[in-house]
């Protein structure tokens, strides 16, 4: 056999790579950046639907939308494991919609969560119109803020009634307010609803007094 040249056994193990793990292409890259920028759009998209909703409730204060869906998007290597193993980069996946929401009233926390699972319908009939990816109400993080002081109060809880009797519920402390979820080990960032890349998309003004 000269230098260089592949023994039979090594020229099948690269042929059965190429077939069944191919290159990845720049078509494939580009595919998949298009695809996490309609995601992130998307999102958007769906926190101004939500935003225009929920400002009709005169409990609700200020919505700022914060995180990697208001944030410009960067290149990182994915979870994806063909990308993962070629070390290609490509946009940011956003999981999730971050909203910290000023309520002046936390006991009426239902009409919020209804306006999220109307939201999420809403769009359920415009992503099959118009062929885009649907996006669940577990996909929504609500941050419950408090009016004046900005303190965060818990997260708007994503089950239907509280309490659900799942292991989550037994966090000391969650439910103990109707649909105000706390979750274990978790830290807060209260500078994060006003990064600079936080959109505020709703404020009311005067803002009512809190009741919280």
């Amino acid at each position: 056999m000269a230098d260089g040249e592949l023994d039979e056994d090594s020229f099948l193990a690269a042929v059965d790579r190429v077939e069944y793990d191919p290159p990845v292409s720049t078509g494939e890259i580009d595919d998949d950046d298009a695809r996490m920028l309609r995601r992130r759009d998307c999102f958007r998209r769906f926190a101004d639907l939500f935003a225009t909703a929920a400002a009709k409730l005169d409990f609700v204060q200020s919505i700022t939308l914060f995180g990697s869906v208001a944030a410009p998007l960067e290149k990182e290597i994915p979870r994806h494991a063909r990308l993962r193993r070629a070390c290609v980069e490509i946009w940011h996946e956003c999981k999730d919609i971050d909203l910290a929401i000023w309520v002046s009233d936390l006991t009426r926390l239902r009409e919020l969560k209804r306006v999220v699972s109307d939201t999420s319908n809403l769009w359920q009939t415009i992503a099959h119109a118009e062929h885009l990816p649907g996006i669940p109400h577990h996909q929504v993080d609500v941050f419950i803020m408090e009016p004046g002081s900005d303190r965060y109060r818990g997260h708007l809880c994503h089950f239907g009634q509280c309490p659900k009797g799942k292991p989550e519920c037994a966090v000391a402390g969650c439910g103990a307010q109707p649909l105000l979820r706390l979750y274990a080990d978790f830290a807060f960032n209260p500078r994060a609803p006003f990064g600079p890349h936080a959109v505020v998309l709703f404020a009311r003004n005067p803002p009512l007094p809190s009741s919280v």
